[in-house]
């Protein structure tokens, strides 16, 4: 894992990036470290990811709820202050939210 000295964030100078989805929109804060990314991420409202992802998270609720889909057609319900972890090429998944929702997501190679 990166060596990442001591620092605080302050969000709100994050400058934030959208990236379509299947429908809907996410908005994404991203701190890139040598080899883990943190971001603070929401979907819109009707949000469908446009990809299956095989990458590994830890995602953690922090506002709104939305539904983490598996390819295989199991759907996992999950809400503010709920989290789920899976690590890398271990499911395809992709999340859809029908009314918003704001995530923090960290990934990096210590999920390979």
């Amino acid at each position: 894992m990166s060596n990442i000295p001591f620092q605080t964030i302050d969000w709100s100078k994050i400058s934030k990036t959208e990236h379509s989805g299947e429908t809907g929109t996410a908005f994404w804060q991203t701190l890139q470290f040598e080899q883990t990314r943190i971001r603070i991420v929401e979907y819109s409202a009707g949000y469908i990811a446009d990809h299956w992802c095989k990458k590994g998270h830890i995602v953690y609720c922090l506002d709104g709820e939305f539904i983490s889909e598996l390819e295989n057609g199991e759907q996992f319900f999950l809400q503010k202050g709920m989290t789920y972890i899976v690590s890398d090429n271990l499911s395809s998944h992709r999340s859809v939210s029908k009314n918003g929702v704001k995530l923090l997501i960290i990934d990096g190679d210590f999920l390979k």
